[in-house]
């Protein structure tokens, strides 16, 4: 059975993404459209997503958090442009297109992605707060700044440069897994249900599960990249091993990956237990990440 996808908080996102498209001056224009470029191509906004589910986990109003949501989106689309730059990954396709640096420019490309990172806190710190309050935005801004970071996906990105290679252990490996993907997730989780007026009980278990969904979101991203194919996956499949990166596949095979998945799924879900949240969509995805296909 194919798992159910949250369209109708997808749908959502994408008309706050659209609204909330920062302005900017015309001369500027060519930054701008490798932003949009890169921000509207086709995507799960799966961080979003996640940050509105925590919000209506905890009773909130999701549309309460948009502004929040898109800003994680406009933080994961600059990682993913900086990612496949020359420097790092040197990807030249991605969710199904010619990656920014390809379509416009290695310079343009850096700067579409300051932008989209810069533009990110300025949201919450413009709009979040006219909508929540200074004190519960400056959470917001607390959680967002420590998890784009050297504490969070930024310090990944580094140990997963430095590391490369065959002699990486799977304590280093999911250092790697928490931080440059959990990191993200687990702050986009957690930042909805702050938003959503969580007590402080239902915003620990609900870190918790976002931590177990990460790991186990970046485990399906390396079984993929083995058994996938271009065309679902939207990027080049096969580049871990290309570019000799230790990855649960490569360190302990693809069914016991898939094992690891689940466990890690297994886990996620027993946290929300502890919580008392409202499982609905936090059930959907950790479903969909088992059985993701792109």
């Amino acid at each position: 059975m194919t798992a159910r996808y949250p369209d109708e908080l997808k749908e959502a996102v994408e008309e706050g993404l659209h609204h909330h498209f920062p302005l900017a001056d015309e001369r500027a224009a060519p930054v701008v459209d490798a932003m949009r470029y890169s921000l509207f191509a086709p995507g799960k906004r799966f961080r979003p997503i996640l940050t509105l589910a925590g919000a209506q986990a905890v009773g909130g109003d999701p549309a309460g958090a948009m502004p929040t949501a898109c800003a994680f989106e406009f933080i994961h689309t600059y990682s993913l442009i900086h990612d496949d730059l020359p420097a790092l990954d040197d990807d030249e396709l991605r969710r199904g297109q010619p990656t920014c640096h390809i379509k416009f420019s290695e310079s343009t490309a850096i700067l579409a992605g300051d932008a989209l990172l810069t533009e990110a806190f300025n949201l919450v710190a413009a709009v979040q707060t006219e909508d929540s309050g200074p004190a519960i935005a400056m959470r917001v801004l607390v959680e967002m700044g420590r998890a784009a970071g050297l504490q969070g996906m930024v310090g990944g990105q580094v140990v997963d440069v430095a590391t490369e290679g065959p002699s990486v252990d799977r304590t280093t490996l999911e250092f790697i897994h928490h931080h440059k993907t959990g990191a993200l997730i687990r702050a986009a989780a957690v930042c909805g249900a702050i938003l959503g007026g969580g007590t402080d009980k239902q915003i620990a278990a609900l870190g918790r599960y976002a931590v177990n969904l990460g790991l186990a979101f970046q485990i399906s991203d390396d079984i993929l990249d083995v058994v996938g194919s271009t065309d679902t996956v939207g990027k080049p499949v096969g580049s871990d091993e290309n570019n000799r990166k230790t990855t649960f596949v490569s360190m302990i095979g693809v069914d016991n990956s898939r094992q690891a998945a689940r466990a890690a799924i297994d886990d996620a879900m027993a946290a929300l237990d502890e919580g008392d949240l409202e499982r609905g969509i936090l059930n959907e995805l950790a479903e969909f990440v088992l059985a993701r296909t792109s």
